[in-house]
């Protein structure tokens, strides 16, 4: 981005960082992540301001820092988490024409990844200084935004058990869920659903579909990435219904195998209907509980993030 300029004089782009305390790294080198966040953005030519908060406060904190970027008193706001944190600020930034920066501090970082942020918390500061403003899609079901996918089946079953666990008993959020994972693999639940897009229907019975905010690679040595300017979303449906079928299904999906077991749509917008009052829905991994039908839509270039200068189309 280019320096700007005050009076004639360069100005240093003044920054908010809302960082959340709980994401999966809180420290850098024995530091706290805010001192270090602080001592990696002065090296850059950042002022930069941290906030750290919980995971329950982070909608407010970055309704905060909206506001504070159109009085004019931060010149970029900079969401440090994972990809739920990152949810939660985009749902606020979406359509605004405010950009956001993301700094990658938790598990995974799937969309911070796919958008070309850099892994390494001193290149994702860096990049707030030299990085440049792109469209990015989102997409969106009843009125909810996703930057990743939305899912129904097992996933939000697996991971609502998970968070069960982690509040009863402390435990990690991989065994947590590795162990929901085996009780779901118990039951195996399914669900009787149709698709509508465009004039058409299709009815399933499958225990997983699954929308992702533009189209997912399958091929194995770049399984799961994606490019976010493709105005689509991409509906995957599964039709294996025992338990090992749909194992053989996910084996042969991570070799990068042919997989004419899944259904594939591509879509600006789809309805989910299904004969149930209230589903359990995944949006990046959280879980809502919603009244179908689900109406999901395609959000073309609703975000504008900070991403590395000429290395992302």
């Amino acid at each position: 981005m280019a320096e700007e300029e005050s009076h004639g004089r360069a100005r240093r782009r003044r920054v908010l960082a809302i960082v959340n305390a709980g994401a999966g790294t809180v420290v850098v080198g024995g530091r706290a992540i805010e001192e270090a966040i602080a001592e990696i953005g002065a090296n850059s030519g950042l002022v930069i301001t941290v906030e750290p908060v919980d995971g329950d406060s982070i909608e407010r904190a970055a309704r905060r820092g909206l506001e504070a970027a159109r009085d004019g008193r931060f010149d970029v706001i900079a969401v440090g988490g994972g990809d739920g944190t990152i949810r939660a600020a985009a749902t606020l930034f979406a359509d605004t024409g405010v950009p956001l920066a993301i700094l990658p501090l938790g598990t995974l970082n799937h969309f911070a990844r796919d958008v070309g942020i850099p892994g390494d918390l001193a290149a994702a500061v860096g990049l707030i200084a030299t990085g440049e403003v792109r469209a990015v899609d989102a997409g969106e079901v009843n009125g909810l935004l996703f930057i990743n996918n939305s899912s129904i089946g097992i996933y939000p079953y697996m991971a609502a058990d998970r968070e069960r666990r982690r509040a009863r008993t402390g435990q990690s959020k991989w065994s947590a869920m590795v162990l929901a994972a085996i009780r779901v693999a118990r039951r195996f639940p399914h669900r009787r659903l149709s698709v509508r897009t465009g004039g058409r229907e299709k009815p399933y019975r499958t225990a997983c579909l699954f929308v992702g905010n533009n189209e997912y690679d399958m091929k194995f040595a770049s399984l799961g990435r994606r490019h976010l300017d493709g105005g689509r979303l991409h509906v995957y449906v599964t039709r294996p219904v025992t338990p090992l079928a749909f194992l053989w299904f996910a084996l042969k999906a991570g070799l990068g195998l042919r997989l004419p077991e899944l259904d594939r749509w591509q879509v600006e917008s789809a309805e989910i209907t299904t004969a149930t009052s209230r589903l359990p829905v995944a949006l990046d991994g959280e879980v809502e509980m919603l009244s179908p039908p689900l109406h999901y839509r395609t959000r073309p270039g609703a975000l504008r993030i900070i991403v590395p200068e000429g290395t992302w189309t």
